[in-house]
């Protein structure tokens, strides 16, 4: 009986191979690309909230109002702690909006939420996120892009890029803890200038600290599938073995 030869297919030529190379180009263009990525969903996560006026002034109030609804999960959307556009402020308070009837008189902070006031032709309509999160997304947008200047300086004078100490990051922390913890709780109402500043802190210190580290496990990544099945295409067959296809 004459020995059973064994037809082998080798992995570069299969749909798994192709596979792999392709998530491995996927994951060098992640490590080379990461940062413009972020920095572009980050964009647009904080600029869709500013299109939702922008609709309702134009009279497109059923895109604008899916807006308001696709970012009422990461927003509590109260009025008097948002921003407004086209109206005769760009920002209100309880009191306000109270003698100009815009919501009715004597109610607490949980039935404002629930009322889901959008704003009007005369007040202007609200942005879809607070004052406090404009400024913590746009500030991690500018901090994205701080960081990408930062990152090209350092690399060519052959520096690691540096990178915000816990310590100070928890510092950081302290301006945003006492003055949204001390709204939450009822003791008093900030204001928005407070908002945007603490924000800003936080926005600013959380990119100093996380993106230096990401950069790091970036440039760890080495994809090595692609150059492995070159080799395995390039390297000779075991005895025994033969090509898929041959008889």
């Amino acid at each position: 009986m004459s020995q059973q030869e064994i037809s082998v297919r080798l992995p570069t030529g299969g749909h798994a191979a192709r596979i792999s190379r392709a998530v491995d180009r996927l994951v060098a263009w992640l490590t080379r690309h990461w940062l413009a990525l972020f920095n572009v969903i980050v964009a647009v996560f904080v600029g869709l909230p500013f299109a939702a006026p922008l609709l309702m002034h134009a009279g497109l109030t059923g895109p604008a109002r899916l807006i308001y609804l696709a970012y009422r999960p990461t927003c509590h959307q109260l009025p008097e702690r948002s921003f407004f556009l086209f109206g005769a402020q760009g920002a209100y308070d309880v009191d306000e909006l109270e003698a100009d009837g815009a919501i009715p008189a004597g109610l607490n902070l949980l039935q404002r939420e629930r009322l889901r006031w959008e704003g009007d032709a005369i007040r202007g309509y609200k942005v879809a996120i607070c004052q406090r999160d404009v400024a913590i997304y746009g500030s991690i947008l500018l901090g994205g892009l701080s960081f990408g200047l930062v990152r090209h300086r350092c690399r060519a004078l052959g520096r690691p890029v540096p990178r915000l100490p816990l310590k100070a990051y928890l510092v950081a922390l302290i301006p945003l803890a006492i003055d949204g913890g001390t709204q939450l709780v009822g003791l008093r109402e900030s204001i928005w200038p407070l908002r945007l500043l603490t924000g800003l802190l936080f926005g600013l210190a959380t990119i100093w600290l996380a993106y230096p580290y990401i950069e790091d496990a970036m440039q760890d990544v080495q994809p090595s599938s692609y150059d492995a099945g070159d080799e395995h295409a390039r390297a000779p067959l075991e005895t025994g073995q033969k090509r898929h296809g041959a008889v």
